[in-house]
């Protein structure tokens, strides 16, 4: 009984814990560039959940994630912020919210690439094109900071 009661305990206590390091076990996609850009084919994405990328510039290793918002938006952004980017925790999805793994703060998806500054997911520039999504290289590496 006492060992259920402290299991219990620990379950309890480390599930905040557990759930900032989501993002550290997520599987990034990793992508290369074509003539300076990045495409992702819509029909890939458009399912409503975060997609998590990755794409390597000089040894950096770049993460970002795309959705698809309940408006119907695709939209993308840095796996990373202003305020958190240094523990490299990055974002997870809860419903139509993404959560940021280091502190909890949680943004509706339909504010990503809208709302910038502090826990925001930082924007990422991208465009469609036909039934493709495309990102500039140039952007992915202008982030680089946050990695």
């Amino acid at each position: 009984m006492f060992r259920a009661i402290l299991l219990t305990a620990l379950v309890l206590a480390t599930a905040g814990t557990a759930h900032a390091f989501l993002g550290l076990f997520s599987q990034n996609q990793r992508l290369t560039a074509e003539n300076g850009q990045v495409r992702i084919p819509l029909s890939r994405i458009s399912d409503g959940k975060a997609h998590h990328f990755s794409f390597e510039d000089q040894g950096v290793e770049l993460r970002f994630f795309v959705v698809k918002s309940s408006d119907g938006v695709v939209r993308a952004a840095f796996d990373a912020c202003d305020v958190c980017f240094r523990e490299k925790k990055g974002y997870s999805q809860d419903k139509d919210f993404m959560v940021c793994n280091n502190c909890g703060m949680r943004f509706h998806s339909s504010r990503i690439n809208e709302v910038e500054g502090g826990c925001n997911p930082s924007p990422l520039a991208r465009e469609i094109d036909a039934d493709t999504l495309v990102i500039a290289a140039s952007d992915l590496i202008a982030g680089k900071r946050f990695f």
